[in-house]
């Protein structure tokens, strides 16, 4: 399935904030270079690098110079390959240039207890790898972010400290509900001026409209991955619900492409407005969710 030219001219200008590139130690459709290319081409703007396990920042450092014109950008994952709640992991990719900074993903305590109870078939590619770190004795226990209380773990609030000064934009990752609505509650307390709920809509997050409506009201923005509906594992109406529920404003859309059976990452925008414009969006809703608010979370401006 392709893009229809309405689609692709209605996402001219767009940042995909959140792809899955090679280099990389899982295979995956394309190379961040190529996708620089083709972003070039189709009249993106740019694109975030996300990976589990390394920095990015120096990376999208020079991809920015081998194709002029795409602004790529560069995060760090809070994962154990980085001292998991690590505040000079932050630090550090924060002078190399990073953009977002993830709370911890495939090493999140809710992702962990989420996966071991899935059937082989349906795991995510990542688990494989994450099982032979296991194996080999690498893996510590899955990361939580809140104390046997419930609340903010100091190492989290001395991570939030640091995206706080360096203005960085801070994502939950894939931690819980329960997670997500405190962690964000103290990011707004250390100073963090622009939060990003990471796929609310996923099961392993699966936040109710309710609370997605009350982060919104606090001022997080919400992130819409075409990959998870895409693949079935949540379904379009319940996306589309979620986005009118919460509110279009807060909403903005990214891919979460790169796997090597999905769509090219390049098309992914386009396949999203289509389908959002086919569910009853009208273009200038999805040029807010597909343009303008990810401009404001790649370029620092906004709140």
């Amino acid at each position: 399935m392709r893009p229809s030219e309405r689609a692709l001219a209605l996402v001219q200008g767009a940042y995909d904030l959140h792809v899955h590139v090679e280099p990389d130690i899982l295979p995956r459709k394309t190379d961040d270079l190529t996708l620089a290319w083709r972003f070039r081409e189709l009249g993106l703007r740019g694109f975030l690098l996300k990976s589990h396990y390394a920095p990015t920042a120096e990376r999208a450092q020079v991809v920015r110079k081998a194709v002029p014109g795409v602004e790529v950008l560069g995060a760090v994952v809070l994962n154990h390959a980085v001292g998991g709640l690590n505040p000079l992991a932050v630090e550090v990719a924060a002078r190399a240039g990073a953009r977002f900074v993830w709370m911890p993903t495939v090493d999140a305590a809710n992702e962990a207890g989420e996966v071991e109870g899935l059937p082989a078939e349906k795991r995510p590619q990542w688990a494989r790898l994450q099982g032979e770190f296991a194996g080999q004795g690498l893996l510590p226990p899955p990361i939580a972010v809140l104390d046997g209380t419930g609340r903010v773990r100091p190492e989290v609030r001395a991570v939030l400290r640091v995206v706080a000064r360096h203005g960085l934009v801070l994502a939950t990752g894939h931690l819980s509900r329960e997670e997500v609505l405190k962690v964000v509650e103290a990011a707004l307390e250390e100073g963090v001026r622009q939060v990003v709920v990471t796929h609310p809509d996923y099961p392993t997050q699966n936040l109710s409209i309710e609370e997605q409506r009350y982060l919104a009201g606090q001022g997080a923005y919400l992130e819409r991955c075409l990959a998870p509906s895409w693949t079935g594992k949540v379904p379009w109406e319940r996306l589309f619900a979620a986005i009118r529920g919460a509110g279009v404003e807060r909403s903005f859309l990214s891919t979460d492409l790169g796997q090597p059976k999905n769509p090219p990452v390049e098309e992914g925008l386009a396949l999203f407005a289509d389908r959002l414009l086919e569910a009853g969006f009208s273009e200038a809703e999805v040029r807010h969710m597909a343009v303008e608010v990810p401009s404001l979370l790649a370029r620092g401006g906004g709140g």
